[in-house]
């Protein structure tokens, strides 16, 4: 399926961002039945999930304080879980990063969050925003997602605690590109981000670890069906991937951590961006 761009009088010819496909609803009994099949497993899975990661997180800060050696691995096995009820397959190509380090990947849709936990534990960087979003902001909290305001007067102190985290273990995920894209694209990485896994305070031996999610659409589906960015609203997003007879497949490559030592901004964003570019073409 392809779409013809629409020019517009104010900005001049479409481009990508504006190109959005149409997303399908779901019709008839038996798709609304496959969609609350797969849709009640998840939101079942993702409760008891959450409700058990409270008590988890309260033994486990009395013997490991902020590190998280179980509910790492917990949150991973509910979004391994999650995907499996949503008939979403998914492979994993590369190991995990070892020692002190982060994670940088491309950022294609609101699934990135469970394929890319379901392929490595992970503690997601986001905007402070994003705490205050009815639903959302009780998970990202329950999770312990990395939040983060753009504001210079706290720069210091935000990087202190990137730092800390860091040292008890924790592999906070940046998505360099700063916003999400249809999947069949990589922006370029903004290289200010990397300025903060060269500060001081951060262990030595720090290593950036690139991760590249391939989205395959279904097939006969628009190569973007996975894809959700610009304006395109969630909830109508999420049905059509629950309602879709055959799920598509998602490979996720971990790619060789990259040493942080002698490298600047700059070339630490270039090989981290040719690293997931390669990656995508899985």
């Amino acid at each position: 399926m392809t779409l013809s761009a629409r020019p517009d009088p104010g900005r001049g010819a479409t481009t990508w961002r504006d190109e959005v496909p149409p997303v399908a609803r779901p019709r008839g009994l038996r798709t609304w039945l496959r969609v609350l099949r797969r849709g009640g497993g998840a939101v079942l899975v993702l409760l008891l999930g959450v409700l058990l990661i409270l008590p988890l997180r309260g033994i486990e800060r009395l013997f490991h304080g902020r590190r998280r050696p179980w509910t790492g691995p917990h949150v991973q096995m509910v979004c391994r879980l999650t995907l499996a009820c949503m008939g979403i397959r998914w492979r994993r190509l590369g190991k995990p990063i070892s020692g002190p380090g982060a994670v940088v990947a491309n950022h294609s849709s609101w699934l990135d969050i469970l394929v890319l936990n379901a392929a490595m534990p992970v503690f997601f960087v986001s905007k402070a925003e994003v705490a205050t979003w009815p639903g959302i902001g009780i998970l990202t909290r329950v999770t312990d997602t990395h939040f983060v305001v753009r504001d210079p007067r706290l720069a210091r102190a935000q990087a202190e605690a990137f730092a800390a985290r860091v040292r008890a273990g924790h592999r906070l995920l940046f998505f360099p590109e700063g916003t999400s894209t249809d999947g069949r694209r990589l922006l370029p990485f903004k290289p200010t981000l990397f300025q903060g896994f060269l500060d001081p305070a951060l262990p030595e031996g720090l290593a950036i670890q690139p991760v590249s999610a391939a989205y395959h659409a279904p097939a006969g589906a628009d190569p973007r069906f996975y894809g959700w960015w610009g304006d395109m609203d969630l909830g109508p997003h999420l049905l059509a991937v629950l309602a879709v007879r055959r799920q598509g497949r998602i490979t996720v490559v971990l790619h060789d951590p990259i040493r942080v030592a002698g490298q600047t901004r700059k070339t630490l964003s270039a090989a981290a961006e040719d690293a997931v570019r390669r990656g995508l073409a899985f």
